[in-house]
């Protein structure tokens, strides 16, 4: 089933302002023919600790009840290769 993309980022703006409240944001990079999407974490929500259950418990769950066709949310800036260098940082302070 397709995603129905103008319905997907009104959800998106309607969960924003949650973000923001904590200093942080997102940015919609795309949905994929299987249902995901992906988002990139900005301001305090990229790198912080919570940002894994924010996107899961929070941001998946939202879209999920309200936008038929989402299967899934995955991060473009998490530690496993993001693109604000979060993995190399990880690895300079990283104790072992």
């Amino acid at each position: 089933m397709a995603v129905n993309e103008e319905l997907l980022v009104k959800v998106l703006d309607q969960i924003r302002p949650n973000l923001q409240a904590d200093g942080g944001d997102m940015v919609y990079h795309g949905v994929d023919d299987d249902g995901v999407v992906s988002l990139e974490l900005t301001g305090h929500c990229a790198g912080c600790p919570m940002s894994q259950l924010t996107l899961s418990m929070g941001i998946e769950r939202v879209l999920k009840e309200n936008v038929p066709g989402v299967t899934r949310v995955v991060a473009v800036n998490d530690l496993a290769g993001g693109a604000n260098g979060m993995a190399d940082l990880y690895d300079e302070y990283a104790p072992f």
